[in-house]
C-alpha cells in the first residue's frame, strides 16, 4: 500500500465568517492510499482554532510513512488502532488517514462503507442545511436568496444584531432555521435571544456558550425547550458524557476533531445509549470529506453537509449535496471518483 499526499488552497464562493474570523481560502489535505490498482481518499482541512496546518498534518503522516504503508489491515479499525498513538496529538491528519482507509475499505469489498457499516440506502436519512456565514444583514439576504430552495438553513450568529438578523431572513423564507453561536454568547444573552428566537422557528441551537463555559450549559438548557447541540464542547469520545453530564441534548460531531470515522462511529453509539441527538457537521472542504460524512446518514438526527457546496470550485469527485439532499454517484467506498483532472 502506498500513501500519497496532496495538499490544496480551496476557494470559498463568498467570504465566510464566523463569530471567531473570516476566511477567503481554506487550505486543505487530501490523503490517497493506494493498493493493487484501487484508490482511497481522505481530508482534513487546516484550523487555526485547533492549532492544525496542512504542513503539521503533512509532517506527522510522513513521520509514519513506513508504518503505514507497510501495516496489514482488513478493517480500517485496525490501521487506525495501529497508528492512533503515534498521532495522538493531531486528530486532523489521523481523520484523513481514516477516512482514506474506509473509502479503500468499501472499494476492496465492492460495497459503500454506509453498507460496511450495516445501513443501506432505502433507510431515512436527514437533508442537509445551507450555511449562511456571518456578515452584514443585507449580504446574509443575498447569500440565502442565491441559495434558494434548501429545506433548512444554519444561520452563524454571536453579535448585539442576532435577533434582528433572524428576523430579517424569516421574511425571506419559511423552512426551519438552525443557529450556531459558535460560543459567542454569555448565558444571560444566550437566555435572552433563544427565548426570542424560538419564537421565529429556529429548531435548534449549537453551541450557545463558549466551550470553557459548559458548566453554565444547564443554566441555558433549564430555560429554554430548544434542543443545545455541542459543538466545541464535543470533539473526542470522552466528551459525549461530558457533554449529557453537562446538559446538552445532542452533540455535533466533527470527523476532523475526533480523529475520523472510526471513533465517530463510537461516539454515535455512546450518545444514542445517553438518550443524544446527533448530528455530523462538515468543514469548509472538498467532496473527500463530504463523502465521509455521507456514510453516516441513516444514524443522524441533524447533518450540516454543504461545506463543499460553499467552495468556488471543488478539487475532487464524489457525494454531492443538492438543495439539501444528498446524492450517490458512486456506491463504491465512501463514494470518492477521485480528483479532479488538472487539479
Amino acid at each position: 500500500m502506498k500513501m500519497r499526499l496532496h495538499p490544496f488552497d480551496l476557494r470559498l464562493a463568498h467570504r465566510f465568517t464566523i463569530s471567531r474570523g473570516s476566511i477567503d481560502v481554506q487550505p486543505t489535505l487530501i490523503v490517497a492510499l493506494e493498493d493493487q490498482g484501487l484508490v482511497g481518499w481522505g481530508e482534513a482541512t487546516a484550523n487555526d482554532y485547533y492549532g492544525h496546518t496542512v504542513a503539521s498534518m503533512t509532517e506527522h503522516l510522513e513521520r509514519l510513512r513506513s508504518t503505514i504503508e507497510a501495516t496489514v489491515w482488513s478493517e480500517p479499525a485496525e490501521l487506525h488502532g495501529a497508528i492512533q498513538d503515534s498521532l495522538a496529538g493531531d486528530p486532523f491528519a489521523l481523520c484523513a488517514l481514516d477516512q482514506a482507509a474506509h473509502d479503500l475499505w468499501g472499494k476492496r469489498h465492492g460495497r459503500a462503507t454506509l453498507e460496511l457499516f450495516g445501513g443501506s440506502f432505502d433507510m431515512p436519512r436527514p437533508d442537509s442545511n445551507f450555511t449562511i456565514g456571518l456578515d452584514r444583514i443585507e449580504t446574509m439576504v443575498a447569500k440565502l436568496r442565491e441559495t434558494p430552495d434548501w429545506p433548512c438553513y444554519k444561520v452563524k450568529l454571536g453579535t448585539a444584531d442576532d435577533v434582528a438578523i433572524i428576523e430579517r431572513l424569516r421574511r425571506e423564507t419559511a423552512v426551519p432555521f438552525r443557529v450556531d453561536a459558535n460560543g459567542g454568547w454569555t448565558v444571560d444573552e444566550a437566555i435572552d435571544r433563544i427565548g426570542r428566537l424560538a419564537a421565529l422557528e429556529v429548531e435548534l441551537i449549537e453551541q450557545p456558550l463558549h466551550a470553557d463555559a459548559i458548566d453554565r450549559i444547564a443554566q441555558v438548557r433549564r430555560a429554554t425547550s430548544l434542543p443545545l447541540i455541542a459543538d466545541e464542547n464535543c470533539q473526542v469520545f470522552e466528551d459525549v458524557r461530558r457533554c449529557a453530564d453537562a446538559g446538552f441534548t445532542g452533540i455535533n460531531i466533527k470527523l476532523v476533531k475526533c480523529g475520523g470515522m472510526t471513533v465517530a462511529r463510537r461516539m454515535i453509539d455512546q450518545a444514542r445509549q445517553l438518550g443524544l441527538q446527533v448530528m455530523i457537521g462538515c468543514m469548509t472542504e472538498s467532496s473527500v470529506g463530504i463523502s465521509a460524512i455521507a456514510q453516516f446518514l441513516p444514524w443522524l438526527d441533524f447533518v450540516d453537509m454543504d461545506g463543499a457546496a460553499l467552495l468556488a470550485g471543488d478539487v475532487a469527485d464524489g457525494v454531492v449535496v443538492e438543495r439539501g439532499v444528498c446524492r450517490y454517484p458512486s456506491r463504491l467506498g465512501n463514494g470518492v471518483i477521485g480528483l479532479r483532472p488538472g487539479v
